[in-house]
């Protein structure tokens, strides 16, 4: 399976620049800081046993993804003519996506992730990326809690809000699956939310981590 029916199998569009959560018009730069929260997002070190697989799995494309759209000649073949070269070095099958992730970006510590939270909660960076998810996910709460960076069950009901006024306004549409939402699935994302929490706390007291680990970094990464 190439990478477009990766994309489209795994996050549900062949576009590198939506699975990235850029524009198609985004600087080098953005499309660099696109992949790093994107990463962050599936990064197997953080990952649930049950679902490391699959993480992995995601983390993989991704790193594809990052890799044909930080090479200039292969981002204007694929503007060009939506391709990608499946056989160039980009794409090997043998590279080391975690490596390669390590090599891009520095050690994350938990000082890092919360000087990013106090600036990207109720910015607009986070309004813009609130209402893409919404939109991408046709309302379902479960997969915009999941996408949105360091969001908790606490920020529910802001994040609630700021769809809300964002339907009213006319800027994006009203899904069933947002208005209607049963209270049952509200209460077992929640039940759901406190149970992760109570594991990744159980899991960093079993592993001794200290402050400034990385691995504790990410896992508390959303």
């Amino acid at each position: 399976m190439g990478l477009l029916e990766q994309c489209e199998a795994v996050f549900g569009s062949p576009d590198l620049y939506r699975v990235l959560g850029v524009r198609r018009e985004a600087s080098p730069q953005e499309i660099r800081r696109g992949y790093h929260r994107a990463s962050l997002r599936v990064h197997p070190d953080r990952a649930e046993p049950d679902v490391k697989e699959e993480a992995t799995r995601r983390f993989q494309i991704l790193g594809k993804a990052y890799a044909v759209l930080s090479d200039a000649e292969q981002r204007a073949v694929y503007d060009e003519q939506g391709t990608v070269d499946e056989e160039g070095e980009a794409l090997s099958g043998e590279r080391d996506w975690r490596e390669y992730w390590r090599l891009l970006f520095k050690k994350i510590t938990v000082k890092d992730i919360e000087d990013f939270e106090k600036s990207y909660k109720d910015s607009e960076e986070e309004l813009a990326d609130i209402k893409a998810a919404y939109v991408d996910f046709e309302g379902d709460m479960d997969r915009i809690m999941e996408s949105v960076l360091c969001a908790d069950y606490t920020d529910e009901p802001r994040i609630r809000k700021i769809i809300e006024k964002a339907i009213d306004s006319g800027e994006v549409p009203s899904y069933q699956c947002f208005v209607k939402e049963s209270k049952q699935k509200t209460i077992a994302r929640k039940r759901r939310a406190e149970k992760e929490a109570r594991e990744a706390e159980k899991t960093k007291d079993e592993l001794g981590l200290g402050g400034e680990d990385d691995l504790k970094a990410l896992i508390q990464v959303r």
